[in-house]
């Protein structure tokens, strides 16, 4: 049986940016403890039930995770907050930053859980439809090598594609090339971009901004 899956997030690549959000602003009462602000946790811009995220702390070789149920209340500025203008969320990684085993770059990112988050994310991409909408925007990069992911499907292995701020150079990759799609050669920190990942029959279909960019064969399952 086919199945249809979405997911829907607005981030940012190294600090936050702008993200849509239903923002509620809870009544205090005399005598009942005050709920919450919107602006507090992560998980209150965006729906994090089956998230956890990686943080560039923690020691060699075994960065922070955070996984729900702690994820609902959880935020840690600078790496993973409500932005200043409490509009979307922040992220941001220190270049010298702890990495994972198999990495050299330090990260703060989501990664796709089920079940309420306690598992993670193994789909196959020729089984169901696999969606990833995010609103995002890149407003810092590093001196010495500016370059930043913003947003990236990866299976068992590898990186399968992902979004790939260069200077002023927007790339979406494939596999080990890099420079596989140029989507803009002028893009402007600070600048929201709304970025789409479609998996279906074997396929994934890269948006940006609502245009299809490139189409990827890609069969493996674990994503």
């Amino acid at each position: 049986m086919s199945r249809t899956r979405k997911r829907t997030l607005a981030t940012a690549g190294v600090a936050a940016l702008s993200a849509l959000a239903a923002l509620t602003v809870p009544l205090a009462t005399a005598g009942t403890a005050t709920a919450a602000a919107p602006c507090d946790y992560p998980a209150q811009q965006l729906d994090l039930t089956n998230w956890k995220v990686t943080l560039p702390t923690g020691s060699s070789g075994s960065p922070t995770e955070v996984k729900q149920p702690a994820l609902a209340t959880f935020s840690s500025s600078p790496w993973f907050t409500v932005n200043s203008r409490c509009t979307g969320v922040q992220f941001r990684s220190a270049v010298n930053a702890v990495t994972t085993p198999n990495s050299s770059y330090g990260r703060s990112e989501l990664r796709e859980m089920t079940d309420n988050g306690t598992k993670n994310a193994s789909w196959s991409a020729t089984s169901g439809t696999h969606t990833l909408t995010f609103r995002e925007a890149f407003n810092k990069l590093p001196n010495d090598k500016p370059h930043v992911v913003g947003a990236q499907i990866h299976d068992g292995d590898d990186d399968v594609t992902v979004f790939r701020l260069e200077g002023t150079s927007l790339y979406i990759t494939k596999g080990d090339d890099t420079h596989h799609k140029l989507v803009t050669s002028n893009y402007q920190l600070n600048t929201v971009f709304e970025g789409k990942f479609v998996v279906s029959g074997g396929q994934i279909k890269v948006y940006y901004n609502g245009v299809l960019q490139t189409t990827i064969p890609h069969t493996a399952s674990g994503n």
